[in-house]
């Protein structure tokens, strides 16, 4: 059966490799991104080469409206992937409100809205899937920044809670938190000390060897599948034995 997608932060990284590892004849992908036409027209190629159709939508997750705007754009939804997300290294003795206020309005709130704009069709029709990308930094404390690292907590306490209210409507909320994979935007926050950023954590990984966003396709192909049906409220580890749950 063709499933509806949306995945937000689809342009490149973890979002675009999620978006062309579920995308298959049938399906019909929503790929959000911001100011990047040409990256996610790029990913929107490799999704329609493999057989599905794909649809861009701009929209600015910081802005409520917008997000309302971007559930609207997109129409009755299955499967909703909140992958976008905004980084935060700003350490605590220095953090503003302002830089608290905006991560929590991307990394949580934009998730919320969209689950609550989404979710009503999804219950009509007795089935849906959401799946939320959290973070390691939870369990670990960082390295992220304080603002990161509790969006993401709170992000999780999202995720189970909305396991238990769309749970009888056929709907499983999920958590995939990716571990230390090694992204364009990873690179950019290292400022070109990729390799460096990432060998403690390589170090303590129970798999030895750098992650890429291809390595949590097959669980995000899972979690949406027609036979997950009870697994929903899971915080899914794939960081190669970062951290053990």
């Amino acid at each position: 059966m063709g499933r509806r997608i949306l995945i937000t932060g689809a342009r490149r990284g973890i979002g675009a490799a999620l978006a062309v590892g579920l995308a298959r004849p049938g399906h019909h992908l929503w790929l959000h991104h911001l100011d990047a036409d040409e990256e996610a027209e790029n990913v929107a190629r490799l999704c329609r080469d493999l057989g599905a159709e794909a649809t861009l939508l701009d929209a600015d997750l910081a802005d409520a409206g917008a997000v309302r705007g971007l559930a609207e754009r997109a129409g009755p939804i299955d499967v909703l992937v909140n992958n976008a997300a905004k980084a935060s290294n700003v350490a605590f003795d220095e953090l503003p409100l302002t830089e608290w206020q905006q991560t929590f309005a991307v990394n949580v709130t934009a998730p919320m809205l969209l689950a609550q704009s989404l979710s009503p069709g999804m219950a009509e029709r007795g089935w849906g899937r959401i799946v939320n990308v959290v973070s390691p930094t939870v369990r670990m404390g960082g390295p992220s920044g304080p603002a990161y690292v509790s969006s993401k907590a709170a992000l999780i306490g999202l995720t189970r809670s909305l396991a238990r209210a769309l749970g009888p409507a056929g709907i499983t909320v999920n958590a995939l938190s990716p571990g230390a994979i090694r992204t364009e935007g990873e690179a950019e926050l290292a400022a070109g000390r990729d390799a460096e950023a990432h060998a403690p954590l390589l170090a303590t990984q129970a798999v030895p060897r750098a992650l890429v966003p291809e390595d949590l396709v097959a669980t995000v192909r899972l979690l949406v599948s027609e036979g997950s049906g009870a697994l929903t409220g899971q915080v899914l580890e794939v960081g190669g034995g970062l951290v053990f749950r």
